[in-house]
């Protein structure tokens, strides 16, 4: 892809209404534009970011035996008035009528139309558990949205709900994806703690929010810091395994402030490992048993007689999670953005000396495009008339994380290669493709 070409309208200086740097970037690079209150437009750069995080997600929950579906964001107003959160809701969820004038709604969450779905072809214990997600917009009507894509009213989120005939089995449904989150956010390349949190208008008496750390934060946290030497690499997909994973993680104290106790923390934490600071939630996980299936009579048949199965439900803010990697990525100091290249939008700049005289270096870069391609690494050619210094500035900005740097002196043995915020190297085509490569798949 030629940058001349390619649809990247970038800004010169960072736009007075945005406050956090997430939101900053993402209108400076162009990776998003605002199309009202709350509401964006994805263009190029951010929408190949936002569906490279999605793709990861998928993956994660098919590894542990979650069925994808597909759900319409318009729903019926009656399932939610059977769950009775029609009312209860709030004036967050937008409500509408069609032409018959019947109650429909922008779906916020989708318990009531998973449930439905659910009681309606599944009768017998025999066919659980069963998990399902979907990635789908969602709309929630923000009184203030603020942050950009942090906190607005139309957002992309993978959203997951479990079936099972007991609350042993729903148990384990739920470590699965306990599991499947922390190895989500490792692909993503954050760190984020599992934190015993409030369930709201989800229901329920099980919840983890899964946090990253950030200064923009809206969540206050308190830990034990020995909570990020957990190690969940070895964790396989069955019951005492998953057990022990979420033990290891809950002996140490580890919630979000609507769950603190001033007492509790100090006396299960030494003073040396404790830590109060903000964070960004970037998952939640509920567990909330017959709350749902009950009131929507959601039952299977079980040794002759009707048994309401137990439910949970699994979020992630799939377009949430762009800003929230910016948040912990941006180099401020060095106003310097490097994206894992697991999200990367291309694994690779090539920024060539380009004059009108003399298109010699252009000629270079296109040349090293070819073989990069074949190797199917995705490039992105600066053939713009930009000095040198302007190119490197720009793509430090935009955040792919390797360029190659053709200047007058080009070697084709020791080309000009740089990982952002590392040194230059001057190694071979062959060598710059085994690194890029081998970090792909880290």
């Amino acid at each position: 892809m030629f940058f001349s070409k390619s649809f990247i309208p970038i800004l010169k200086n960072n736009p007075t209404e945005a406050k956090i740097k997430s939101h900053q970037l993402m209108l400076r690079t162009g990776m998003i534009k605002q199309s009202s209150a709350g509401i964006y437009s994805w263009l190029p750069l951010g929408f190949r970011v936002m569906k490279k995080i999605e793709q990861i997600v998928r993956e994660e929950q098919n590894k542990v035996g979650v069925q994808e579906i597909l759900m319409p964001t318009i729903q019926s107003s009656e399932i939610w008035k059977e769950s009775g959160r029609y009312d209860d809701y709030g004036e967050e969820m937008l409500r509408i009528k069609d032409r018959q004038n019947r109650e429909m709604l922008y779906g916020p969450t989708n318990e009531e139309l998973i449930t439905e779905i659910f009681r309606s072809s599944v009768k017998s214990y025999k066919s659980l558990p069963q998990l399902l997600y979907h990635i789908q917009w969602k709309f929630r009507d923000e009184l203030r949205p603020r942050f950009g894509i942090m906190r607005c009213r139309e957002f992309y989120m993978k959203d997951a709900y479990s079936f099972d005939i007991s609350d042993d089995e729903a148990l384990f449904s739920y470590n699965k994806f306990f599991l499947a989150y922390l190895n989500t956010f490792k692909r993503l390349d954050l760190s984020a703690i599992p934190m015993a949190a409030d369930t709201g208008p989800i229901g329920g008496n099980l919840s983890h929010e899964f946090i990253i750390l950030a200064d923009t934060g809206e969540s206050r946290i308190y830990t034990d810091k020995r909570i990020f030497d957990v190690d969940s690499s070895r964790t396989t997909i069955d019951k005492d395994s998953l057990t022990h994973l979420r033990n290891n993680f809950e002996k140490f104290y580890s919630v979000t402030d609507e769950k603190f106790n001033k007492d509790k923390f100090e006396k299960n934490v030494p003073e040396e490992h404790r830590l109060n600071t903000k964070g960004i939630e970037v998952g939640h996980i509920f567990y909330f048993g017959d709350k749902y299936s009950k009131p929507m009579k959601a039952s299977v048949d079980f040794n002759g007689k009707k048994e309401f199965v137990k439910m949970g439900s699994y979020g992630i803010g799939v377009s949430r999670l762009v800003g929230a990697i910016i948040e912990a990525k941006y180099d401020n100091k060095n106003e310097i953005m490097k994206w894992p290249i697991s999200v990367s939008p291309y694994d690779c700049s090539i920024l060539p000396i380009t004059n009108k005289n003399d298109n010699s270096s252009l000629e270079k870069a296109l040349n090293i495009y070819k073989t990069l391609k074949k190797n199917n690494l995705d490039i992105l050619i600066d053939d713009t008339e930009e000095n040198l210094s302007s190119k490197m500035k720009k793509f430090n900005l935009l955040g792919i994380p390797y360029q190659i740097i053709i200047g007058n002196n080009f070697n084709e043995n020791k080309i000009e290669f740089k990982e952002i915020n590392n040194d230059t190297k001057y190694i071979s085509l062959n060598e710059i493709i085994k690194i890029i490569k081998n970090k792909k798949v880290h």
